[in-house]
């Protein structure tokens, strides 16, 4: 497993982890913020029957804005957003997924991006 070496905020827009593996990947805030890994965001499944989140009602202010990181174990970050959420946790693991996310979307955005040059 890939572990962080250091966890940076950059401003308003990203948060920076450098892992261990020698990658630096800059997660977008709206993007952690809406793929939160807790029920009342995705919703839950038990005993193979899914239960679909409570609707959210008005955004409010600071939804993506992070007031607070902090470590939980070994194994993952809390993320705090000003706006008072505070329900997921980000294993390594799923930072590693969504970095997996991010690295095929920029590819293919690039990719797109040539083709319409030609």
């Amino acid at each position: 497993m890939t572990l962080p070496k250091r966890i940076k905020l950059n401003g308003k827009e990203s948060l920076r982890i450098e892992w261990d593996n020698g990658k630096s990947i800059d997660y977008p805030l709206n993007l952690l913020r809406d793929e939160s890994p807790d029920a009342r965001n995705k919703g839950e499944t038990i005993l193979w029957r899914h239960y679909e989140p409570e609707p959210q009602g008005p955004e409010k202010p600071g939804k993506y804005e992070v007031e607070n990181i902090e470590k939980v174990g070994s194994y993952a970050i809390k993320i705090k957003w000003k706006d008072g959420y505070d329900y997921g946790i980000f294993s390594w693991d799923t930072l590693e997924r969504l970095a997996d996310y991010l690295q095929i979307k920029n590819s293919v955005n690039k990719e797109n991006s040539f083709k319409s040059k030609e």
